[in-house]
């Protein structure tokens, strides 16, 4: 895998998720805990950056009165929407601090959505950067993190899956997600394996997950 080909991407690693006080914050903590993805995730990026890797951060954001959505939200985006989560001006929108951007990583604008791809210029990026490789963790598992892995993957990019640099709203969910859904669109992984293929120290097998 090749290092100047290689990014990792991470998805939502703000405040009303990541910290205590956030507006989700207590849906994800048990997961977050479980999994221990924030610590993770920062050793990972740490990592990173020494091999040279690209990290790219997509947070998503909307504006005070959400007028970017529809009038009468559903789903998700409506649990966005009654709970004021994610507004451009609040700390909650803000990434964590143990994450916070530098001055080589790059920070994707225009999420409004669950997918890293579809209302930003990420794809853009990944290719007039040279990216081939790409691994995504943040939140949800099974919402913002596997939207984006799909996506990824049907756009042609090698996708890899930080399994514990992901969490959900439930262990269920969470564990769901990385057993069933992930291995059909990528290559699920811990961190630490995921920075031993970079370094050559194993090698990522292209495994198929297909019909059965």
């Amino acid at each position: 895998m090749n290092k100047n080909e290689t990014a990792i991407i991470l998805i939502e690693f703000q405040n009303d998720f990541t910290t205590e006080g956030g507006i989700f914050h207590g849906g994800v903590k048990t997961v977050m805990d479980e999994t221990n993805m924030l610590a993770n995730t920062v050793a990972l990026v740490k990592e990173a950056r020494e091999q040279g890797l690209q990290i790219i951060h997509i947070p998503i954001s909307f504006a005070d009165n959400y007028k970017e959505l529809t009038n009468k939200p559903y789903g998700i985006l409506k649990g966005i929407v009654d709970n004021n989560a994610f507004k451009k001006s609040t700390w909650g929108v803000e990434i964590v601090d143990v994450l916070s951007p530098e001055k080589d990583d790059i920070v994707i604008e225009g999420k409004r959505g669950l997918c890293g791809f579809h209302s930003t210029n990420l794809d853009f990026i990944l290719r007039s950067k040279g990216i081939k490789n790409v691994a995504i963790g943040g939140f949800l598992t099974n919402c913002c993190v596997e939207s984006t892995m799909r996506t990824a993957y049907e756009n042609g990019f090698n996708v890899v899956t930080l399994n514990d640099c992901c969490a959900g709203l439930s262990i269920e969910e969470h564990n769901n997600a990385i057993e069933k859904d992930f291995p059909m669109f990528s290559q699920p992984m811990s961190s630490k394996e995921f920075i031993n293929v970079v370094n050559g120290k194993d090698e990522l097998v292209l495994e198929g997950k297909g019909y059965e």
